[in-house]
């Protein structure tokens, strides 16, 4: 029988003293700087071309929406002054509020946001959707544009005011084609981009726009008034866990974002420390496989994940606080409306004589398979050994092909064989409001070389998708829901293993942190 440890996997458990409670340090004399941890190192700065969490988060800072979503995931107005809509839903006229200027000093205009609608609705999973029903989106005037559509699409805004909304930039970078970075950096948002300070592989630093015109609301979300109150926010990357510890108890920095959960017991004793969860709904893993490339181009070769998958194994050895985490067999986010076990028994009851079965009969032939390993990442870099030891138990040759998590984001976009630098299976997370519907879950597309990394052609999937966003009685549409989960898992386009939530720790100085998806830095006060 195969006996594996969690400290195994996470290379030893964390020690209490690593933690110990530093007298903080004298504090910088201007206390207008806000210095925060991140969940990785910035490599990656455009948001159009890497869906990573780091990126977006960057983004929301540098980057105005037409539209944000408050606390109580609703729709609402940003860049955006009025909206109005055809009496027959087919047209959409958005006018832009007055005062919006890019960081190079000229002002926004519409094309400029047609422009970037345009970009984002290439790449953007929810973006296809609705672009492939606009027959024409075009700017009136410099402050108007519209949106026709050819087919209805109730969830318009939900598009562009989600969670991953199109970030606006001007019309002469957005015109960059989106399988290729852009390579300025300039927003509307709240904070700029201060590229000469920028050290990847150390930090970031981003500076309060002075000329930002807030809207005149209170702040939800990323609705409302974006307020700055801090003069820089220096993103630290730190990738030892022990180093960011010992730097926030001793008051080196004021936030840090993603700390291991076993860190957390400690840091509850601090009394200068506040244990916050910024984002309530959690997230869900991924063991995403290439459909590109032998064995996972093959239908029983993928099924054999489904069968080897064992949450319960997966989230103790990866997360192990168990007060954080839950089993959840469903592609939905499990809260979510559309939550459901259709198709899941194989994971619900795992089966490795199963799942050997079906590696034989996929005409398996040895060659090695390759597993991104993200070693800067503490949960990532357990799911991978966790993985490995599993599949190896069921048959396949596993090579871990170690990374950086930034680095990870450019690799896996590669479709080369593995034998030539391509990949074979890769780990990653998304946020629930990311996969709480089939219209936003990019790991429910069958759209091939559109899909998101993997690329799994499954063109009945498209279909039913189509379908279930064109509905709008709601019985069908849980109907078809189902049908999309059990037809995705049936193909095995990813395999969840397992949801939880991630806590955030910062200093009580730290004031009026906005519970959000990303990390907010407008209405945060240091006291």
């Amino acid at each position: 029988m195969m006996r594996i440890s969690r400290r195994q996997v996470t290379q030893g458990a964390v020690s209490a003293a690593a933690l110990t409670l530093c007298p903080p340090s004298i504090r910088a004399q201007d206390e207008q700087i806000l210095r925060f941890v991140a969940e990785a190192d910035l490599k990656v700065l455009d948001p159009v071309w890497t869906t990573a969490y780091i990126t977006r988060n960057h983004s929301y800072l540098v980057y105005d929406t037409l539209f944000g979503i408050d606390e109580n995931l609703l729709v609402k107005p940003q860049m955006v002054e009025r909206t109005v809509v055809s009496p027959d839903g087919m047209k959409y006229t958005f006018t832009l509020r007055d005062g919006l200027r890019w960081h190079d000093g000229h002002s926004v205009v519409a094309e400029d946001c047609v422009e970037s609608i345009k970009r984002w609705g290439k790449a953007n999973r929810f973006g296809q959707l609705l672009m492939a029903r606009i027959g024409k989106i075009a700017a009136i005037d410099k402050n108007t544009f519209t949106i026709e559509l050819v087919e209805h699409f109730g969830p318009v805004l939900d598009a562009l005011g989600g969670h991953r909304p199109p970030f606006m930039m001007p019309a002469r970078i957005a015109s960059t084609p989106p399988e290729q970075q852009i390579k300025e950096i300039i927003g509307s948002g709240p904070f700029k981009f201060a590229r000469d300070e920028w050290q990847p592989g150390e930090q970031a630093i981003y500076l309060r726009n002075s000329d930002y015109i807030p809207r005149n609301e209170s702040p939800s979300g990323s609705a409302g008034g974006k307020n700055v109150h801090v003069n820089r926010v220096i993103w630290r990357y730190i990738p030892d866990p022990w180093d960011a510890s010992e730097a926030l108890a001793r008051g080196e920095v004021d936030w840090w974002q993603q700390p291991p959960l076993e860190f957390i017991p400690k840091m509850t004793e601090n009394p200068e420390l506040q244990v916050y969860r910024l984002y309530p709904l959690g997230g869900q893993g991924w063991l995403r496989p290439n459909f590109l490339h032998a064995p996972f181009n093959n239908k029983q070769a993928r099924q054999a994940l489904l069968h080897m998958m064992d949450q319960v194994t997966y989230l103790h050895m990866a997360i192990g606080e168990a007060e954080y985490y839950r089993t959840c067999y469903s592609v939905y986010s499990c809260g979510s409306p559309y939550a459901t076990t259709i198709g899941a028994e194989p994971m619900m009851q795992p089966d490795r004589v199963r799942a050997r079965e079906l590696v034989k009969a996929s005409g398996y032939d040895g060659r090695p398979v390759v597993v991104h390993q993200v070693t800067d990442n503490p949960f990532l870099n357990a799911v991978a050994i966790v993985t490995r030891r599993r599949l190896e138990s069921i048959g396949f040759k596993i090579v871990l092909k170690p990374m950086d998590w930034s680095t990870s984001l450019v690799e896996r976009a590669r479709k080369d064989p593995p034998e030539n630098g391509g990949w074979n299976l890769i780990h990653t997370w998304w946020e629930a409001a990311d996969i709480m519907n089939p219209a936003v879950h990019a790991g429910l597309s069958g759209a091939g070389p559109s899909a998101w990394f993997g690329w799994p052609d499954v063109p009945q999937l498209e279909s039913l998708i189509a379908k279930w966003v064109h509905e709008t009685d709601q019985t069908p549409k849980n109907h078809l829901a189902n049908e999309i989960q059990k037809l995705a898992l049936d193909e095995v386009t990813y395999v969840p293993w397992g949801e939880w939530v991630q806590p955030t720790v910062f200093r009580k100085s730290l004031r009026d942190v906005l519970k959000f998806g990303a990390p907010l830095f407008w209405n945060v006060k240091i006291t």
